[in-house]
């Protein structure tokens, strides 16, 4: 089997403790390769979900009959577009495990698989009600977007209206559902209240969550430019190297006058020194000849 290399700093503790005591039915050695594993799943699967995909693979051949394994490799493939793996990983860590919570993801697979209408009838099953708060705003959220996969942008903010999002409070999911609001609002054409909306998830999203701030900032008409952008930093030295080269010509055109005039001279044609007298030459020799 080939082996990921994995950071010397990563041991493989720093799972959750509930990963730790499913891990202990496995021999030590086994459990320590697929805790680091593990580790580098939850590391790299923000920033570069295809290694945490590839991590994933790997714990999910050395200990596939570990719930919490099936569940990573679930939301490795989640996050690379395999949906139908996820599917299938996210049902077999539900029967090893029992747990609700991964009911909104299976759903949200279900719409990445162009299967919305699934995703509706998981909105209405029994099980939403084993949901925790942040489990049924989730289901919310996957629901309306199921709608607007359907065209029903209108059932879509219907959807979304609820208590969760009427809440002043500010949880984890505030900023998501604020946001996915303020959006569906703009497809119905009700541009000032998702204005209000985009404003109100920004004043949530404390760790930068979604983009609210630059939704807000196109619908005040406000265009950003990207200071790093290759070719509108390649334009802003080609204008600055022509400016100088200008600067130069203006300032060389300056300042030979300007020299002249503090010599006390006038550069004119005019006042060109003559040629001497050819007599003043003669007169040179003949004293020379003395």
């Amino acid at each position: 089997m080939r082996r990921l290399s994995i950071p010397d700093d990563v041991t493989g503790l720093e799972i959750d403790k509930a990963v730790r005591q499913e891990l202990l039915s496995l021999p030590k050695t086994l459990a320590e390769d697929v805790a680091k594993n593990l580790v580098m799943v939850a590391r790299l699967l923000d920033e570069d979900a295809p290694r945490a995909y590839e991590h994933a693979k790997v714990a999910l051949r050395l200990a596939s009959r570990v719930g919490a394994v099936r569940e990573a490799a679930g939301f490795a493939a989640y996050h690379t577009g395999r949906y139908q793996e996820a599917l299938a990983e996210f049902r077999a860590a539900r029967r090893m495990s029992g747990r609700p919570d991964l009911w909104p993801v299976m759903a949200d697979c279900e719409r990445g698989m162009g299967r919305p209408e699934r995703a509706l009838a998981m909105a209405g099953e029994p099980e939403v009600r084993r949901l925790d708060k942040a489990g049924q705003v989730e289901m919310r959220l996957v629901a309306a977007g199921a709608r607007r996969d359907l065209g029903q942008a209108d059932a879509a903010v219907v959807t979304l209206q609820s208590p969760e999002l009427a809440s002043n409070g500010v949880h984890p999911w505030t900023a998501r559902l604020r946001y996915a609001y303020a959006d569906a609002l703009l497809e119905v054409g009700r541009e000032e209240d998702a204005r209000e909306w985009f404003a109100k998830a920004v004043e949530a999203d404390h760790e930068g969550l979604t983009d609210a701030s630059d939704r807000l900032a196109e619908l005040d008409g406000i265009e950003f430019t990207d200071a790093l952008d290759p070719d509108l930093m390649e334009e802003a030295g080609e204008t600055e190297e022509a400016e100088e080269a200008g600067g130069v010509a203006e300032d060389g055109a300056q300042a030979a006058p300007a020299a002249a005039e503090s010599a006390g001279t006038d550069l004119t044609d005019e006042d060109e020194p003559e040629d001497e007298p050819a007599d003043a030459d003669e007169d040179a020799d003949e004293d020379s000849g003395r």
